[in-house]
């Protein structure tokens, strides 16, 4: 069991709470037994502040001592490999053994703010994951070499592979990387997705079996209608975006109750509830099993955006005691 923190932000609150509170949620996780803790990167969204993990993760490793903490994941088109390697390589050096990096390839944003990040309209991931990995893997010093990312040789974090798609299983599988399927954003194609990857699973000098992730919406509450008007906020955040609306910060559960919905939207809406895994304890520790079975994963990575920070924390703590009992 493990956490992955979009770090949200509330129409009531601002970035820099939800930073703060982001770092809070890692020691509580720790303290409460989760095994690992990631933030993603997502730039230009008022609703999300994790826009620099690298920077966040090494504050996260400073808060917490045992705690596996990484990026869920770094978007690597958007980056130099180099300069991910490099900082990377740093939080590695100065928290041993507890730094994981994670590596997509989606954009994250929009078209001007991939401009602004000179990110590249034909990169090549393949190319660049294997550059990236190819620093690590560098010994130091190294004369044969013209360019050393020098915190890196020698510190190589664990690397994941995320994605929701066959492409990114199989490339996942012909690495020998660790595979990290999201769940919430592609619930349907997480079985197909596990199988493919195991199918075309490829030992590496990192991995000798095939190890998967399914990060997954929890929002786990004492009664299941409590667990759906807590996940109520980011699903009319989500209709929002579907009609064209300006971006906003996640509303409030009582912003979200007054939004106006109809059959359609109403139906949208129970189908988050029903694809997810929202509701009460017994029902989320059945929701989990059917995931285990249907998938195979090695480990859940729960993200639960819930906008009053206790009820967050007792989410995390009812999870973990559900599957506890199973």
């Amino acid at each position: 069991m493990s956490v992955l923190n979009t770090v949200p932000v509330w129409s009531d609150s601002s970035p820099a709470t939800a930073l703060r509170e982001a770092i809070d949620l890692a020691g509580a996780a720790e303290a409460m037994g989760y095994h690992r803790y990631w933030v993603a990167e997502h730039h230009n969204t008022v609703s999300v502040a994790s826009a620099a993990p690298a920077v966040l993760v090494g504050q996260l490793a400073a808060a917490t001592s045992s705690l596996q903490v990484g990026s869920g994941g770094v978007m690597l088109p958007n980056h130099a490999p180099l300069v991910v390697a490099e900082e990377f390589g740093t939080l590695r050096a100065l928290h041993p053994g507890r730094i994981d990096l994670g590596v997509g390839r989606a954009p994250v944003t929009d078209a001007a703010t991939a401009v602004a990040l000179r990110r590249a309209a034909d990169a090549d991931f393949p190319r660049q994951l294997v550059e990236l990995i190819g620093y690590f893997d560098a010994p130091w010093p190294d004369a044969g070499r013209p360019v050393t990312a020098v915190p890196a040789a020698g510190n190589k974090p664990p690397i994941w592979l995320l994605g929701t798609s066959l492409d990114s299983a199989r490339l996942a599988a012909r690495l020998g990387l660790p595979y990290a399927f999201a769940h919430h954003f592609n619930p349907g194609g997480a079985a197909a997705a596990a199988a493919e990857y195991r199918r075309a699973f490829q030992p590496s000098p990192e991995l000798d079996r095939p190890y998967v992730i399914l990060a997954a919406t929890v929002i786990v509450a004492e009664t299941a209608p409590e667990a759906a008007r807590l996940a109520l906020p980011v699903a009319v955040s989500a209709l929002r975006r579907r009609s064209g609306q300006s971006p906003q910060p996640l509303p409030t559960e009582e912003q979200a109750a007054a939004h106006p919905m109809g059959p359609v939207e109403r139906e949208i809406v129970a189908d988050r509830v029903r694809t997810h895994v929202i509701g009460d304890p017994a029902q989320v520790r059945a929701r989990i099993a059917e995931l285990v079975t249907t998938t195979g994963a090695d480990e859940l990575m729960a993200t639960t955006a819930v906008r009053d920070y206790g009820q967050r924390l007792r989410s995390y703590e009812l999870l973990v005691k559900a599957v506890a009992s199973g």
